[in-house]
């Protein structure tokens, strides 16, 4: 029989895509209870060689190009188990939470994605992300752990390989930041569930090695408008593209960013079902106008 330390070994892969923050990896990898697939995304810091000298344990895939968190799709189609913990450089789960986690996700069949309780810094701050989610409007089913989603928070996300696989993974045209809400989407026009589950914790230390906040906020921007394209009818696209105008300054960036993507959007552009686009608009009227 496997027992609670090693079921994580058996049932997850943390799956971690990283780019130039070789300390950050090297201070965080030690504390998976999980087999790791690291996915360098094309650094030039030399955070391939030193991993592969201090954790040989840990699979490496070493990415010739940035392919953004594309990378995360690449290295849970690497791992071998039916549950991926998308763990970041800069996070990992609370000793013996990954395997609580996992059981969590064992006895709800249908939860397709379980999103952990974030604390942030060494002084354990609580995510307002977790506020949010822990006070979704969504209506959660007695099938699902937690106040139910359709968002959720990467490093801190077990998702189940088959529902997470089926929908595509993350993809190629929404790239960092904001890439979560596609996957969310798709997991729930797929019937899976998504929940916030607060008896699990995920520590996040934030690397010193982040983009600037204006980037970041361009960014995620950008992604909010490629997600319409992708999936909300043409009256919701066109709602997003002038929440994006009102944004001012982050939202003109954002919108530059998008505009050369616009094309591979409509390639893959698949409308979401009814029932999950009245959750996206419930959830924006009580966001101000902003999904979450």
């Amino acid at each position: 029989m496997i027992n609670d330390l090693d079921a994580p070994r058996s049932a997850v892969t943390c799956v971690v895509a990283s780019r130039n923050r070789r300390a950050d990896l090297l201070a965080s990898l030690p504390r998976h209870e999980a087999p790791v697939v690291l996915v360098d995304n094309a650094s030039t810091d030399g955070t391939v060689a030193a991993v592969r000298a201090a954790h040989p344990e840990v699979t490496v895939l070493a990415l010739e190009r940035n392919a953004g968190a594309l990378a995360r799709t690449l290295g849970a189609a690497r791992a071998n188990t039916p549950f991926v913990a998308f763990t970041d450089d800069d996070s990992w789960w609370a000793p013996g939470d990954l395997a609580r986690a996992v059981e969590i996700m064992r006895a709800h069949p249908r939860l397709g994605l379980l999103s952990a309780r974030i604390l942030v810094g060494p002084e354990e701050r609580l995510d307002p992300v977790c506020t949010e989610m822990a006070a979704s409007p969504l209506r959660t089913g007695p099938d699902l752990p937690g106040p139910a989603l359709l968002g959720f928070v990467a490093c801190a996300a077990l998702v189940r390989t088959e529902a997470f696989t089926a929908v595509g993974g993350f993809d190629p045209v929404v790239r960092f930041p904001g890439e979560e809400e596609r996957v969310a989407l798709d997991l729930a026009a797929a019937g899976w569930g998504l929940a916030y589950v607060d008896e699990v914790t995920v520590h996040h230390h934030p690397s010193p090695r982040r983009e600037a906040a204006a980037d970041r906020q361009a960014g995620i921007w950008r992604s909010r408008l490629l997600t319409a394209v992708l999936r909300y009818p043409a009256p919701d696209v066109a709602g997003q593209l002038l929440r994006v105008l009102r944004a001012g300054r982050p939202g003109l960036r954002g919108l530059a960013g998008a505009l050369p993507r616009v094309p591979a959007a409509l390639r893959r552009r698949r409308v979401l079902p009814a029932e999950v686009m009245r959750g996206v608009r419930e959830l924006a009227s009580g966001a101000g106008g902003e999904a979450r």
